[in-house]
């Protein structure tokens, strides 16, 4: 267990991170490749909806297993408890290439979508993700030193990014143009499989709802705050996102919107023009900072507590109050990662490897409870709530199998690369 000395966030600092965690790139790109593949915007909104209803669901869960593990390290630590500590190590893993440096560089992906076209064509910064770039390092120089004021800042950030964000859906729901039709010339009815991918990629966008068991251990009175921030903040989260998109898909043509990155752009020009755009443009840009922001300051925490327990290089642990070498570990992969791949290949990879973690974590949170009894472990809704998270999740992730599967190849293939470094690392017990 930590000291009690480094246990200096509260409820507040603890939902503002994952919220941070939250609105990223996801949201302000996803309902552009939605409405390509399912071509209507009630279907979207529904998706948006089912989404929100599994994220509180994973929420809820997850808090019940922090409260009888208020640690640092999130899913490695979960597992590394009740199932194996190689489950725990493949659970780390997938935290540090799916769970972290991947959604780093998606964010990084779209800041550059949004940032890129607001300027010249032949502008050096969007000549490569020059912008995306600039906005890791510099999350990484504000969290690689102290923590306190890495916190500050964040929390800041953060309420201002919430209140600009409800003023744009305020002007979008006054201004928006007249009736248009929900569905797009391609729509051919209700398509399972589609609907099931698009999940996957929403997933990815509500993935921060667990972001603060990652920081568990940093937490004041941990059994009170860990499941009260999660759940307030997956609350708060899953209205915004349901109003925002419904801005975003009602404020131009489907066959404006479809297949778009840059969505929120296109909406806000159609609804205010120009100077609209350039303003919500900014407005996404703080957002998507302070999504990376908080990844470059969650995702080292794992990294840091797996060298604590020598399945990771011991220089990764903590160095004073922060990380140092983990986090600028966490800036120099997820610099490459953003140079290799493309928003629409991350959202898919995410979405389907994350979700296979979860939802592994929730069945081991059912396992512990039959294991040590409901008074124990009490879990909110038992069983239907972690059950409907594990049954949706697994059924999209089939769906993705199937209709993606480059992506979900990637992600079961991160999660067979583990083992062996596994066995390697505690074979050379590393130091």
């Amino acid at each position: 267990m930590p000291s009690s000395d480094r246990r200096s966030l509260g409820l507040a600092s603890a939902a503002a991170l994952v919220v941070a965690n939250m609105i990223g790139a996801g949201v302000f790109t996803t309902s552009g490749f939605a409405l390509g593949d399912l071509g209507d915007r009630r279907i979207v909104l529904a998706a948006w909806l089912v989404g929100g209803v599994v994220a509180m669901c994973g929420a809820l869960s997850y808090g019940a297993f922090a409260r009888r593990m208020p640690e640092s390290g999130g899913e490695y630590t979960f597992l590394s408890r009740t199932v194996h500590p190689l489950a725990g190590f493949l659970a780390g893993w997938v935290s540090l290439l799916a769970g972290f440096t991947a959604p780093i560089a998606a964010a990084a992906h779209g800041l550059q979508a949004y940032l890129g076209a607001a300027l010249p064509p032949d502008s050096l910064a969007i000549d490569g993700p020059w912008i995306g770039t600039a906005a890791i390092v510099a999350a990484g120089a504000m969290h690689g030193v102290r923590l306190r004021e890495g916190v500050v800042l964040q929390n800041i950030a953060v309420g201002l990014k919430l209140a600009l964000l409800a003023g744009f859906v305020a002007a979008g729901a006054a201004l928006r143009p007249g009736a248009l039709p929900d569905a797009g010339p391609q729509a051919g009815g209700f398509d399972l499989g589609a609907f099931a991918v698009t999940l996957v990629w929403i997933s990815f966008s509500y993935s921060g709802w667990n972001a603060v068991v990652y920081i568990a251990g940093e937490v004041r009175d941990p059994e009170r705050n860990l499941a009260r921030s999660l759940w307030l903040a997956t609350s708060v989260v899953t209205v915004l996102y349901l109003a925002l998109n419904a801005v975003f898909v009602y404020s131009a043509p489907i066959g404006e919107l479809a297949g778009k990155p840059e969505v929120g752009a296109i909406a806000a020009e159609a609804i205010g023009g120009a100077g609209l755009r350039t303003a919500v443009s900014g407005i996404v840009a703080l957002a998507l900072f302070t999504s990376i922001s908080s990844m470059v300051m969650v995702g080292p925490r794992v990294y840091a507590r797996m060298a604590d327990d020598g399945v990771f290089p011991r220089a990764l642990r903590f160095d004073g109050d922060v990380p140092s070498r983990a986090i600028f570990l966490q800036v120099a992969l997820a610099l490459g990662v953003l140079w290799i791949s493309t928003l629409r290949e991350l959202l898919g990879y995410i979405g389907f490897t994350l979700g296979i973690s979860a939802a592994a974590t929730v069945v081991a949170l059912l396992f512990l409870r039959r294991r040590e009894g409901a008074q124990r472990v009490p879990i909110p809704g038992h069983p239907f709530v972690p059950l409907l998270y594990v049954v949706v999740t697994a059924t999209a992730a089939g769906f993705m199998a199937q209709r993606e599967p480059t992506e979900a190849g990637l992600g079961l293939l991160t999660v067979a690369a583990g083992v062996p470094v596994y066995f390697w690392m505690r074979r050379r017990s590393v130091v």
